[in-house]
């Protein structure tokens, strides 16, 4: 049984981007690499043959992962989405007691997580941490370097 992935129509349709452009640009860059090494003859000592093999078979994964993802992908509705427990799609505000400093995240799903953006995935220790939170909460995440106290400060869509 696969896993349900949970995306907002904007991942969704990256997500469909990214394959419409692995079936119709790369796997067809990846043939014609394997067609011009096997062209140069014995395939036995050809290492751009098994280079292009070998590219061909991690596209054909990636090509496979996309395409389960899509196939078992729930669409978020936004306009659901609750403010008085954290959840995937939530904005939070968090106060590091650490530190003293302010952070802001939304929670999404793995395949749209940007930290640049501000997007956290929901799978992270921190995430994982934060899920089911009230505003109030102290919560206490286990990461590589540490542990770190964080205040829930806010939840918003």
């Amino acid at each position: 049984m696969s896993k349900i992935h949970y995306l907002t129509a904007e991942g969704l349709e990256k997500l469909k981007s990214e394959l419409n452009q692995l079936l119709s640009v790369e796997r067809l860059s990846i043939a014609r690499q394997i067609a011009e090494a096997r062209d140069k003859g014995d395939l036995s000592e050809n290492a751009e043959y098994d280079a292009a093999k070998e590219a061909q078979s991690m596209l054909e994964l990636k090509i496979g992962k996309l395409e389960d993802m899509i196939a078992n992908a729930r669409i978020i509705d936004e306009s659901k989405i609750n403010t008085t427990q954290i959840q995937i799609m939530n904005k939070v505000k968090l106060k590091n007691l650490t530190n003293d400093t302010i952070v802001q995240y939304t929670l999404v799903a793995e395949t749209e997580a940007n930290l640049k953006e501000g997007k956290l995935a929901a799978a992270t220790p921190i995430g994982k941490a934060l899920i089911g939170r009230k505003k109030g909460d102290v919560v206490n995440v286990t990461v590589p370097s540490g542990i770190i106290k964080f205040e829930v400060l806010e939840i918003s869509k």
